[in-house]
């Protein structure tokens, strides 16, 4: 049954990213778009149209919970270019929120992914004192795509719960599709390889464990990225449920590796896409993964 479960793990390797500065997004060229284009939505489009406000089973595909919601005037971004995203979150009271509680040295992170998994940012945008944050997105592919905001809330009746709320927008063009890449256990990113082990099931607490080398030899000199050597995000296929893995390996100058670990939890069985992102002389790397969850 562990064999199973361990065989079970997929790895694939998606186009990576690198950035000089954490605070900037992750986007992962080449992973937008393939040479099949699509006339109808995906699965996971059809489920969530720009602007809609749907509630899941999963965790993040709502723009509203326990009294506090995403609010947007933007339905639609152009192609090929960056734009700007602004939103806000409001509390109870219907007020804008002006006071986050800092998560992984950010008061918000804000992800960006298109339906089918391929397209990919993570970064970290500014608020205004009136409680309108700015996320500069690079240049996204054409699709739909969904936008998640995820913070905790410092005073209030959310004060000290973990949220993530989420929207979804129309990028302008043929959306082109792809499908996610076939189970292999390793992969490799910017010269890196990256092995993950673990046996996830649904709606039970695992540990996954990411071990990086580069030309056969452990990595040691990873640094710190967010107080950590490593940041992992989640996303599951069809539906786009959101989930964040916690790293347990703590930050501690600028060796770090090769071994990381994690912990896991998945709300539903499936294929979830996973994006891990470490840094190594002062660049940000950007691996996806697949990994079935039975």
């Amino acid at each position: 049954m562990a064999t199973a479960a361990t065989a079970a793990l997929t790895l694939a390797l998606a186009g990576c990213g690198s950035n000089t500065d954490s605070s900037h997004s992750s986007a992962m060229p080449g992973m937008d778009h393939s040479n099949t284009p699509s006339h109808s939505a995906s699965a996971g489009a059809m489920a969530s149209m720009p602007g809609m406000d749907t509630a899941s089973t999963g965790n993040g595909l709502t723009a509203a919970k326990d009294g506090y919601r995403m609010t947007s005037t933007t339905s639609g971004l152009p192609s090929d270019r960056s734009a700007d995203y602004r939103f806000t979150v409001t509390g109870p009271d219907g007020r804008p929120v002006t006071d986050f509680a800092v998560d992984q040295t950010q008061r918000m992170h804000f992800y960006a992914v298109r339906t089918d998994l391929t397209g990919f940012q993570h970064l970290h945008p500014t608020m205004a004192k009136n409680g309108t944050w700015t996320a500069p997105l690079a240049a996204l592919q054409p699709g739909t795509w969904r936008l998640y905001a995820s913070f905790t809330p410092n005073s209030g009746s959310g004060k000290g719960k973990h949220l993530v709320l989420s929207r979804t927008v129309k990028v302008s063009g043929m959306p082109m599709t792809t499908a996610l890449p076939k189970a292999s256990g390793t992969t490799t990113a910017d010269g890196y390889t990256i092995t993950v082990k673990g046996g996830p099931m649904a709606g039970m607490a695992h540990r996954l464990t990411t071990t990086i080398t580069k030309d056969g030899k452990p990595v040691t000199d990873l640094q710190p990225y967010l107080d950590t050597y490593a940041h992992l995000t989640a996303f599951h296929q069809g539906d786009l449920a959101f989930a964040h893995l916690h790293p347990e390996t703590k930050a501690d100058g600028d060796h770090g590796g090769p071994a990381l670990t994690f912990h896991a939890e998945f709300a539903q069985p499936g294929n979830w896409r996973l994006y891990l992102q470490f840094r190594t002389d002062g660049k940000l790397h950007t691996a996806a993964l697949t990994l079935h969850v039975n």
